[in-house]
């Protein structure tokens, strides 16, 4: 059973901890983390021409990383068909047809130390969004993350890694929008080197990123 990746913000803010975060559930974690980076290409409703606004969702806090190493993409997420920006508001709901995901999302801040919650390891379907990042379909990257595993079976990004370019995920905002992502790339990072400023950093299309251990 592993955790995703922990992260501090650029400004030193903090939270309390977070539910269900067990000692023992630390002392196990993996060695690798996986990404998976896409982009907005289309939408299951009309997407308001809104650009997006200044503060937390246009400008990510930078959570606090062991490196800064850009990824190596096999694809540019700008490329392709493109969606106007949404306004903010918080997912609700993921689904991921090609790997059986249908799962709620809750927001997801940070812990004393520093390092970004994780959703409860007790509930297996359930992934969380980093509340102090762009909501999905804003500018900027939007981050999901989700457990592989814990002691009691698979948890809901188990298959993340079988992931594929062109396979869609669909969220659900709070305002009912729902905005669809095209996978441009799947990549596993060893947790000592993960890059974290080009997982949380700016970006100028909308981007998801999924993040699980491996």
């Amino acid at each position: 059973m592993t955790s995703p990746m922990p992260g501090r913000p650029a400004d030193g803010r903090r939270t309390g901890p977070s539910a269900g975060r067990p000692v023992s559930f630390w002392a196990t974690i993996a060695s690798t983390a996986i990404l998976v980076i896409a982009g907005a290409a289309i939408s299951i409703v009309a997407l308001r021409g809104s650009s997006a606004p200044a503060g937390a969702g246009a400008d990510a806090a930078l959570p606090k990383g062991v490196s800064t190493a850009v990824p190596a993409p096999t694809a540019d997420p700008r490329s392709g068909p493109r969606a106007a920006p949404l306004a903010r508001s918080a997912p609700v709901h993921i689904r991921i047809p090609a790997i059986a995901v249908n799962a709620p999302v809750i927001g997801l801040g940070l812990n004393a130390d520093g390092t970004i919650q994780v959703p409860p390891l007790a509930n297996h379907n359930l992934t969380g969004w980093y509340k102090y990042g762009p909501t999905p379909g804003q500018q900027g990257p939007a981050v999901i993350v989700g457990h592989v595993d814990s002691l009691t079976g698979p948890s809901v990004f188990y298959e993340l890694k079988d992931l594929r370019k062109g396979d869609t995920i669909y969220v659900t905002l709070a305002d009912g929008q729902r905005p669809a992502f095209t996978v441009d790339w799947v990549q596993e990072a060893a947790k000592d080197s993960f890059p974290t400023s080009a997982v949380y950093g700016k970006v100028t299309y909308q981007g998801l990123r999924l993040i699980t251990c491996g």
